[in-house]
C-alpha cells in the first residue's frame, strides 16, 4: 500500500486544502527528500489568485519551490556518496536538454521548461512533507549552513542569476525596486562594488532592513513620491547605470526605464500578470541606447554559487525571515504575505506545529 502524506493541495484559484496525498513514488535516478522548509515566494501568490495561465491550466497542484530539506529514500541508480539524511537543497529547473534553446546553452529557455513545485504534479511541491527530485539536481548543504539560511538557496540562485545577466561593474550605480527579495539583489550588487546602492520601496520596515544590510540611500515613495527625480538628484542628473525591477508592476517598470542613465541597463526581475503591459518610448531607447534584459530564474551552478556565498558569510538572508508556519497555515500566511508588509520571508514547514516568530 502506497504512502500517504500531508500536502497543501492548490485545487482552484484562491482555494488551498490540507490532503492527504500519495508520497511521491522514486524511480530510477531519483531522491525523496523530507521538507524541512519551503519558503513563500511572491510568485506563490501569482499561481493561488490564477495570475498565470500555464500554471492555474495545471490545477490541482501541490506547489512550493522554495524547499531544503534532508535525503528520505533514494532509487536505483543513486550514488553511494548521497546518503539517507544528507542535508541538500534541489536546482528545481528541468530543462529537456534537446531542444533549440537547450543545445544553444540556453536551458532557462527550454521550450518544455518546468520547474519543480511549480509545473509539476508528479513531483509534489515544497508545501508538503516529501518532494521527488532527480538526483543530479541535488547539492549537498554544508553544517556551517543553518537551515534557515538554507531554505533561502533558491531565492539566492534567481538573484545570482540576475547578477551575472546584468555583468555589474565595480562603482557603477544600482537603482533596485522593491525591498523584499531586493535587498538580497542589493547585497549582491554591494558585493560587485557598485556605488551607489539605492533601494525604493514603500515600506519604512523593509527601507531600514535595506540600509542595515546594503543601501547607501534608500527612497521612501510614501514620503518622496516622485521616485525617478530623487534617483536623479542622487545621480547627478545622470541616472543610474543599472535598474533592477523586484515589484512586477508595469507602473514601475516605467518608471524604471525613466530611472537608466544613457547607455545604462534595466534589469526585469519582478513578474508581472500575462496581459500586464508597460509604455516606453523606442526613440529613447535608440538614441540613448538604454537596453533592457530579462531575468527569471537560477539554474544548476548558480545553486553552488549559493552554497558558498552562504558558507562563507557572504551573504546572510536570516535578517529577512520573519516567520516559521505549520504547513497547514501555508493559506493563511500568503495572504498576511499581503495584507502586513512588514513581513518579509515567511517559511513554511511540516515539522512544526505552531507558528515561530523570527
Amino acid at each position: 500500500m502506497q504512502k500517504m502524506m500531508r500536502a497543501m493541495v492548490l485545487e482552484r484559484p484562491r482555494k488551498m486544502t490540507l490532503k492527504q496525498v500519495p508520497v511521491p513514488r522514486v524511480s530510477e535516478g531519483e531522491v525523496l527528500i523530507k521538507v524541512k522548509y519551503c519558503g513563500i515566494c511572491g510568485s506563490d501568490w501569482g499561481a493561488y489568485i490564477g495570475k498565470y495561465a500555464d500554471e492555474a491550466a495545471l490545477l490541482p497542484l501541490v506547489i512550493g519551490h522554495e524547499f531544503f530539506g534532508t535525503v528520505a529514500e533514494k532509487g536505483p541508480g543513486v550514488p553511494e556518496d548521497i546518503a539517507l539524511g544528507d542535508r541538500v537543497s534541489c536546482d528545481i529547473c528541468l530543462p529537456c536538454g534537446t531542444c533549440y534553446h537547450c543545445r544553444r546553452g540556453e536551458p532557462l529557455l527550454c521550450s518544455s521548461f518546468r520547474q519543480i513545485g511549480i509545473h509539476t504534479a508528479e513531483t509534489s511541491g515544497g508545501y508538503s512533507e516529501y518532494v521527488k527530485v532527480p538526483w543530479k539536481n541535488l547539492y549537498k548543504v554544508p553544517d556551517s549552513v543553518t537551515d534557515h539560511q538554507a531554505a533561502f538557496i533558491e531565492p539566492l540562485t534567481a538573484c545570482l542569476g540576475a547578477s551575472h545577466n546584468m555583468g555589474l561593474t565595480i562603482a557603477s550605480s544600482i537603482v533596485i525596486i522593491g525591498a523584499g527579495l531586493g535587498i538580497i539583489h542589493g547585497c549582491l550588487a554591494k558585493l560587485r562594488g557598485a556605488a551607489p546602492v539605492i533601494v525604493v520601496d514603500a515600506n519604512a520596515d523593509r527601507l531600514a532592513m535595506a540600509k542595515q544590510m546594503c543601501a547607501d540611500d534608500v527612497i521612501d515613495i510614501t514620503k518622496t513620491p516622485d521616485a525617478v527625480a530623487e534617483v536623479m538628484r542622487l545621480t547627478g542628473g545622470v541616472g543610474a547605470d543599472y535598474v533592477l525591477e523586484a515589484v512586477g508592476s508595469s507602473k514601475t517598470y516605467e518608471q524604471a526605464m525613466r530611472m537608466v542613465r544613457r547607455g545604462g541597463t534595466v534589469e526585469a526581475f519582478g513578474i508581472c500578470s500575462d496581459n500586464d503591459c508597460a509604455s516606453l518610448r523606442p526613440m529613447e531607447f535608440v538614441l540613448q541606447e538604454k537596453k533592457i534584459h530579462g531575468s527569471c530564474a537560477g539554474i544548476g551552478h548558480n545553486w553552488q554559487e549559493a552554497i558558498t556565498l552562504l558558507q562563507y558569510g557572504r551573504i546572510d538572508p536570516t535578517p529577512l525571515i520573519s516567520m516559521v508556519v505549520p504547513l497547514e497555515e501555508t493559506e493563511q500566511a500568503l495572504h498576511e504575505l499581503q495584507q502586513n508588509k512588514k513581513l518579509v520571508k515567511v517559511l513554511v514547514s511540516p515539522e512544526v506545529t505552531e507558528r515561530i516568530i523570527l
